[in-house]
C-alpha cells in the first residue's frame, strides 16, 4: 500500500487519518452526551470533562495536520460513475466537516476556556485562555458546540451510510478507496 494519495487511491496516511477522526468524533460525542448527566458526587465528575477536553485538544492537532497531509498529498478525483450532483455533494458535504468540526472544535475551547484558565491536556501542556470577554461566552459556545455534535454526527451517519449505497447499491469503489482495497 503506498503511503501518500494517488490521483485513483487514498494513501495510508489519509485512510489512517480518517478513521482516527471518525472514531474520534463518535467517542468524544459519546462520552459528551454520557457526561452531562453526571452529579457532583461521581467518581467520574472531574474525570470526564477534563478527558473530553484532552482529546478534543489531540483532535484540533490532528484536523491540522490532516488539512496539512491534504495539502500536501492532494486526495483522488472523484470517480468517473459520479454525477455532477454525487460531486457536489460530496464536495460540499467534505466542506461541511471539514468546516464544522474546527468551528464544534473553537466553540469547545471557548466554553472551557471562558473563565480564564487555561485547558490541560492529560497534564502533559496547557492550552492558554486567549478570548475571555465575550458576553456570556460559556453559554453561546455551549449552544454552538452541542447543536453542531448533533449536526456533525447526523452527518457522519448520513456520510457512512452514503458510502455503505455507493458500496453495496452502486457496486463502485468508493468505501473500497476510504479501506485502501483498491
Amino acid at each position: 500500500m503506498q503511503w501518500r494519495n494517488s490521483s485513483s487511491r487514498y494513501g495510508v496516511i489519509s485512510i489512517l487519518m480518517h478513521w482516527l477522526v471518525a472514531v474520534t468524533v463518535f467517542g468524544l460525542f459519546g462520552l459528551g452526551f454520557w457526561m452531562v448527566d453526571l452529579d457532583y458526587y461521581s467518581s467520574v465528575y472531574t474525570v470526564a470533562p477534563m478527558v473530553h477536553k484532552s482529546i478534543g485538544i489531540l483532535l484540533f492537532v490532528a484536523m491540522l495536520l490532516r488539512l496539512t497531509w491534504r495539502w500536501i498529498s492532494p486526495p483522488p478525483g472523484h470517480l468517473q460513475s459520479h454525477g455532477r450532483m454525487t460531486q457536489l455533494a460530496t464536495t460540499w458535504g467534505h466542506a461541511f466537516l471539514y468546516i464544522g468540526l474546527f468551528v464544534l472544535m473553537i466553540a469547545g475551547y471557548l466554553i472551557s476556556t471562558a473563565d480564564g484558565r487555561g485547558i490541560s491536556v492529560f497534564g502533559w501542556f496547557e492550552v492558554p485562555a486567549t478570548l475571555t470577554s465575550i458576553p456570556d461566552q460559556e453559554d453561546w459556545a455551549g449552544l454552538v458546540h452541542e447543536y453542531l455534535a448533533w449536526a456533525i454526527v447526523i452527518f457522519a451517519g448520513l456520510h457512512g451510510l452514503a458510502a455503505l449505497k455507493h458500496h453495496f447499491i452502486d457496486r463502485d469503489s468508493t468505501l473500497k478507496r476510504m479501506l485502501g482495497r483498491e
